[in-house]
């Protein structure tokens, strides 16, 4: 199979500038490496109809292509029970009835990150299981063996993060993302996942849970976020943002990607004339501020 980088955005609304400087870095990291570069949509949940097409487009319009049809998550279901099938089969899940405030409010272990899961349903009987089906659905979470994990990443070095029970499919039905990813990058052949640092806590569950499934972990890279004045992660709210936004002020979708391209120290231009300068050594490691240029 063919090694692939990807971009693999939810579509709950239009891509901001933050998400496309993302798109750009993957496209980059994969092409520079002589990678082929896939789009995935990541379409479990928080989906807003029309957005998928919103988004492809607004990518096109920056340059960045794909070499393979797009994928979507809702059309991969069975991948995702067949992994889980197969953990349940390892005695490696169990049915959790937890609500997201009692676990918020449980006591934790020693060192863990707020809303790490603490155990409660882990040593359930059967008996006490039947009760609380009763009352409400389960989610299925993963019974872990490891506290931590260690993965190494491209830009960060070595990261270790905490592994709990995380979840793999939601009380409501829909997989959980951890588990979605990591089958969904070994499915396509993915082996090197370039996203926003904002992401790297998780980066350890995926890389244990892919270990767990006998799955090829991938090479990692955390870019820096694009953010507001105040130093806070770029959204919506923080004025004219996306291409339409921008294009309604008169910036065109060249010249966002110039700016993109520059804030990375890269020559304004296309993307494939980018790829001759790209050195991930010399990407800028602090977070990008953005400010509204003037048509």
């Amino acid at each position: 199979m063919t090694s692939a980088g990807r971009f693999a955005p939810s579509p709950s609304g239009e891509l901001h500038v933050g998400n496309l400087r993302t798109a750009i870095l993957a496209w980059l990291f994969a092409k520079s490496t002589g990678r082929d570069f896939l789009l995935r949509v990541e379409d479990l949940d928080r989906a807003r109809s029309g957005a998928e097409a919103e988004q492809l487009r607004d990518l096109e319009a920056i340059g960045v292509s794909w070499d393979a049809a797009v994928v979507r998550q809702t059309e991969r279901g069975a991948l995702y029970e067949e992994a889980i099938s197969r953990l349940t089969a390892e005695g490696r899940t169990y049915e959790c009835f937890c609500t997201r405030r009692e676990i918020q409010e449980a006591p934790s272990a020693p060192h863990s990150p707020q809303g790490a899961y603490p155990g409660t349903c882990r040593r359930l009987s059967e008996a006490e299981r039947e009760i609380r089906r009763a009352s409400r659905p389960a989610s299925i979470r993963l019974r872990s063996d490891a506290a931590e994990w260690a993965v190494e990443d491209q830009l960060h070095g070595p990261y270790v993060g905490v592994v709990d029970d995380f979840v793999l499919r939601r009380n409501d039905g829909v997989t959980a993302y951890n588990l979605a990813v990591v089958v969904d990058d070994a499915a396509q052949g993915i082996d090197q996942v370039v996203r926003g640092d904002d992401l790297l806590p998780s980066t350890p569950r995926q890389a244990y849970l892919a270990t767990l499934l006998g799955l090829p972990v991938p090479e990692y890279a955390h870019v820096p976020l694009v953010v507001n004045h105040d130093g806070v992660r770029l959204a919506k709210r923080d004025g004219a943002v996306t291409l339409g936004d921008l294009a309604a002020v008169g910036v065109s979708a060249e010249r966002v990607r110039d700016l993109l391209l520059e804030s990375l120290g890269l020559p304004a231009g296309s993307l494939e004339d980018a790829v001759p300068e790209f050195d991930p050594r010399r990407l800028p490691r602090e977070p990008w501020v953005w400010k509204t240029p003037r048509a």
